[in-house]
């Protein structure tokens, strides 16, 4: 053999180490994803479901389950993907000739990208329906019952869900776009069916996204003065204390004699309300004991960190919309092929970086917090150890079209310069001005409008207090009427 073929046998080989290489990398943090979600969903389990006298039900939900933990890696893996590739940028950035991460190169990133896009089409649109008809199904009439007869019903059932899907997609994209080519490249089932499919998804997504994220975003004040201890200025804890023993005894006083009452009682309601009083109990005791730097600085600082996160926020927002009225550049736009450690995709370097990076996961904090506060989704909330099947895989799928729809969302808003990769930037309405001037718009709108309702009416609820107004029997907003019966007294 000549040199030359020498030579090209050793860049195979090399290109064939990488691939492998790059395989194991991609399992190993996918089955690490794995791991993580199959912990965190046994926690919210019903364990009822999967201890049932009938092995055949306790079956199909421990299935249902492992295709449930699937979709939730890929959600987890959507949402770390934009911050990865951030990070990663700039390590190859700040160490180009490092020996020991010569494993971190824009092939890897480029495959992972590909990879949770596949997966996110393969959960959303096969997995996901798969598990609920599953879950439902119990067999053809006068088929032979078990595990197969619920396997070969919920084929079927999938099979006409995907016909009706494929017919509607087919039938939207002849009206939107009435060109013969469009019509005919749907006839390519993985080239551009899929694609054209989650990509109706994926702007779904960041609909969802444009109305829950401001939501959150008013929101999250609230959850954190919940879960930490405030100053005494602010709560009384000993009145709280002192309401929920009056509360607790109250009813356990009811339960003990429950021929006082002439009304029908339900009791299993009313052991609820005891269990939960008592836990709520043990939590106001814990924070009493709190120490005066956590009570009197830790609120403070959590405070000033999320209005200092959101206000950055809505500033990126509107400086991104004065771009996209000056500079072409701006819009956000698909990149074929992932050209790491060039150059950094932030003005301040890596600071901007981690910076981009803590808005990202911030604002689907935010998301998600907003998602399960609306009045629309809030039954879909998980509760430990009492959630059923079905709500499982309602929550992974509302969860998958949250976090798929990220990265596009933060390209978007210009909270980041890096480009989508992959079949991410194929998105035909990505490259429409109108469309994204008017996303960034409404953003930055919603977000002050949410913002200023929910500072206002908290300066008011707590002047309405401070006064004393809140105890007289006028209709003042935010509080309740009072009732006649309360007047005459």
């Amino acid at each position: 053999m000549e040199a030359a073929d020498y030579e090209v046998l050793s860049v195979r080989e090399q290109l064939f180490h990488e691939r492998v290489r790059e395989c194991i990398i991609s399992t190993l943090l996918f089955a690490t994803l794995y791991i993580l979600c199959h912990i965190f969903l046994t926690r919210f389990k019903k364990p009822a479901e999967f201890t049932t006298v009938d092995d055949e039900d306790a079956t199909v939900n421990k299935i249902a389950l492992e295709l449930c933990t699937f979709t939730l890696a890929v959600a987890l893996g959507a949402v770390l993907l934009l911050p990865f590739s951030i990070i990663s940028n700039e390590v190859l950035l700040s160490l180009p000739r490092n020996y020991y991460i010569q494993w971190l190169n824009g092939s890897l990133i480029h495959g992972l990208w590909n990879l949770v896009f596949l997966f996110s089409n393969l959960s959303l649109i096969f997995l996901m329906p798969f598990a609920y008809f599953f879950t439902e199904s119990e067999g053809f009439a006068g088929s032979r019952k078990g595990v197969l007869g619920r396997v070969y019903e919920t084929v079927v059932m999938l099979m006409l869900l995907t016909l009706l899907v494929l017919g509607m997609v087919w039938v939207a994209s002849a009206i939107v776009d009435n060109n013969k080519a469009s019509r005919e490249s749907l006839y390519d089932f993985w080239e551009y069916y899929l694609p054209y499919l989650y990509s109706c998804i994926s702007f779904l997504g960041v609909l969802l996204l444009l109305v829950c994220t401001p939501l959150g975003l008013a929101r999250m004040f609230s959850v954190t003065g919940k879960l930490l201890v405030k100053p005494r200025l602010l709560e009384d804890l000993e009145e709280q204390l002192y309401c929920s023993a009056f509360e607790e005894a109250a009813l356990t006083r009811r339960i003990c004699n429950p021929t006082s009452c002439w009304l029908p009682l339900d009791m299993e309601l009313l052991h609820r309300q005891v269990l939960a009083l008592q836990t709520q109990r043990v939590l106001l005791e814990k924070r009493r004991k709190a120490s005066a730097w956590q009570r009197n600085l830790g609120y403070p600082l959590a405070m000033l960190c999320l209005l200092v996160l959101t206000g950055l926020s809505v500033l990126i927002v509107a400086i991104h919309i004065l771009e996209l009225l000056i500079d072409e550049a701006a819009m956000p736009r698909g990149m074929q092929g992932a050209s790491l450690g060039q150059v950094s995709f932030s003005k301040l370097g890596s600071f901007g970086a981690v910076i981009q990076v803590v808005l990202i996961f911030y604002l689907m904090v935010s998301s998600v917090v907003g998602f399960y506060s609306s009045s629309l989704f809030r039954s879909l909330r998980p509760r430990w150890q009492d959630t059923a099947m079905t709500q499982i895989i309602g929550n992974c799928v509302c969860l998958l079209v949250l976090s798929s729809a990220l990265p596009v969302f933060s390209r978007t808003l210009g909270l980041t310069r890096f480009d989508l990769l992959g079949d991410f930037g194929r998105f035909n309405w990505l490259g429409n001005f109108y469309i994204v001037f008017l996303y960034n718009a409404a953003f930055a709108g919603l977000t002050t409008l949410c913002l200023v309702k929910t500072f206002t009416a908290a300066v008011r609820a707590e002047l309405i207090r401070a006064f004393g107004l809140d105890r007289l029997p006028l209709p003042v907003s935010g509080f309740p009427r009072a009732s006649r019966k309360t007047q005459h007294q």
